[in-house]
């Protein structure tokens, strides 16, 4: 639940609170009380030259390739409540969110914008979550909660080799915020592809108490069949070779069943094919078939939030999942282990200091091709 002052739900939406809404876009950088729609100069001056001040002058923003920008710098105490953003122009994967904390140096988020609003491919695809909603024809939309104490600074790399064009709006509450509360962490990761009976690592490394959260996964298949049946694995609080939280199969975990197949589900009833679906916590938004030409393998976006089932831990967690399919023509089935390209986000809430993440691959590792 969240505390006042900071997020609303049903529950407490008549309750008043002492907390000042602010709001960071391009027509106001600093957020400052009173100080939107005040440039007179910018990228949109040329389409508001019969309207002057106040009529939309600078909507967005432009990064060069190679470039960093700061998109907000918060000074203060209090929680993000809400972020929008759609890159009009630029490519998904090659535009790196960074969120830092307080004075850390360490991010405690760093992940491709695309993968972290659920959209992993370099291409759209609607989601309807609680967390995160992508929305026609590009609207990327986050409610994660993210509490601040002292200051909250946001930045997006273009690694591209082309323009980045920026609208995003950050919303935000002014307000205390209480000690028992944790700070938002996100961190993506990919192999491609996952060497022969390797074990994939979702998030390992953390340090300190918190829950996880959530799984965004981009899942890419170098094999034909079933890819999904690896089981996810939560090593809590010092666990060793075995976990205390063990899956059933991936589908599974991502609050699926037989395949995301209603042909393989109902007895060899209708045609074989995943189907998509987006739900408050959990989806299979994204498949995207092989065209023929191309396109030649299949590639899978899945989310699933914890919202009302956090991982809980202590002092440390490490989260795996296996790559597991089939064998083809194998007598009574025999699994496969499989060497996909898997991209994932892990998102979680922790005590700072932030452990340094790995090293953030380069471009042409990160390419979708």
């Amino acid at each position: 639940m969240a505390f006042s002052g900071l997020g609303l739900h049903l529950g407490n939406l008549s309750r008043l609170s002492n907390a000042q809404t602010r709001s960071i876009s391009p027509e106001n950088i600093s957020g400052e009380k009173g100080k939107g729609g005040m440039s007179v100069d910018g990228p949109a001056a040329r389409q508001a030259r019969d309207l002057g001040q106040g009529w939309k002058v600078s909507p967005y923003v432009v990064i060069e390739p190679g470039a960093t920008l700061v998109l907000a710098d918060i000074a203060g105490q209090g929680a993000i409540q809400q972020i929008w953003m759609t890159l009009a122009r630029g490519r998904l994967r090659h535009s790196i969110l960074r969120i830092y904390w307080d004075d850390q140096e360490q991010p405690s988020v760093e992940c491709p914008a695309g993968d972290f609003f659920a959209c992993g491919w370099e291409e759209f695809a609607q989601v309807s979550s609680l967390a995160v909603c992508v929305n026609p024809g590009r609207a990327f939309n986050c409610y994660w909660e993210m509490p601040f104490r002292k200051r909250a600074r946001f930045t997006l790399e273009n690694r591209s080799e082309e323009q980045l064009t920026v609208y995003y709006q950050i919303n935000y509450a002014l307000t205390d915020v209480p000690e028992e509360c944790a700070y938002f962490h996100a961190q993506f990761r990919r192999t491609n592809p996952l060497p022969f009976k390797e074990v994939y690592t979702i998030l390992d490394g953390v340090n300190g108490a918190g829950h996880y959260i959530g799984t965004y996964m981009a899942w890419g298949v170098n094999n034909n069949g079933w890819w999904g049946e690896g089981e996810i694995k939560f090593f809590i609080d010092g666990d060793g070779e075995f976990p205390t939280i063990c899956g059933t199969g991936t589908e599974d975990y991502f609050c699926g069943s037989y395949n995301f197949d209603p042909h393989v589900a109902h007895a060899g009833q209708g045609q074989s094919r995943y189907v998509e679906f987006t739900t408050p916590y959990s989806g299979l938004p994204q498949v995207i078939r092989p065209d023929g030409v191309y396109k030649s393998q299949q590639r899978f976006g899945l989310y699933r939030w914890h919202i009302p089932d956090p991982v809980r831990f202590r002092s440390d967690l490490r989260v795996t999942i296996q790559a597991l399919g089939w064998l083809p023509g194998a007598k009574d089935g025999k699994y496969l282990p499989l060497q996909d390209d898997i991209a994932s986000v892990a998102f979680w809430y922790q005590t700072l200091p932030t452990a340094p993440f790995p090293t953030l691959p380069g471009p042409d590792y990160l390419e979708i091709a």
